[in-house]
């Protein structure tokens, strides 16, 4: 039985990735903890999108992924408790596919319910900031900084690999410290 402990721990990035995850919601956006999503916003997200329409969690995974420009994905160990928890709140449920229901098919596709629309529209004004934040980083803004992230560690990476390789002599260190201070200076200027 999956434990009803929601850490909202941005799996999907790299360690980059995941630094910078977390210190844009945190503060930019006031989330604290590490986290990607506040308490409760991800069971708000998650409801909103099976009220859009019925999914399983992977197509929950990938949508929240996709809204986020892929800089973040939250893992099934925090979606599938989130369901469950969900479910037992009545506020989802399973829902039927045809004949057979959603569990008999092999994959659980959730349905809101009545009282799943009523939490969403008691909660509509964070329900709409949630989703405008999510926008706002999936615009391309959060995805090139996880870029920028990665490729900042790629350079910290090759530098301590070419430091413990071997001693640098004086024409090699001068011209290493000429390429950073010329990227550096580009950066500024760009």
């Amino acid at each position: 039985m999956y434990s009803h402990h929601h850490s909202d721990e941005p799996h999907g990035c790299s360690h980059g990735g995941r630094r910078f995850m977390r210190a844009m919601f945190r503060g930019r956006y006031g989330q604290g903890g590490g986290r990607m999503f506040g308490q409760g916003a991800l069971r708000l997200v998650i409801l909103r999108l099976i009220a859009d329409q019925p999914r399983h969690g992977y197509e929950l995974i990938k949508e929240i992924e996709n809204r986020l420009g892929g800089a973040y994905s939250p893992s099934p160990g925090v979606i599938y408790p989130t369901l469950t928890l969900l479910e037992e709140q009545d506020l989802i449920r399973l829902a039927p596919t045809g004949g057979d229901t959603a569990e008999e098919s092999g994959k659980k596709r959730y349905a809101i319910t009545e009282a799943g629309q009523r939490y969403l529209a008691e909660n509509e004004s964070e329900v709409g900031a949630i989703f405008a934040r999510m926008a706002e980083a999936g615009a391309g803004g959060a995805a090139g900084r996880v870029q920028l992230f990665r490729a900042m560690h790629n350079l910290r990476t090759a530098l301590r690999l070419r430091l413990a390789r071997e001693r640098l002599s004086e024409e090699e260190l001068r011209r290493i410290v000429g390429i950073l201070d010329e990227a550096a200076q580009t950066i500024e200027r760009t």
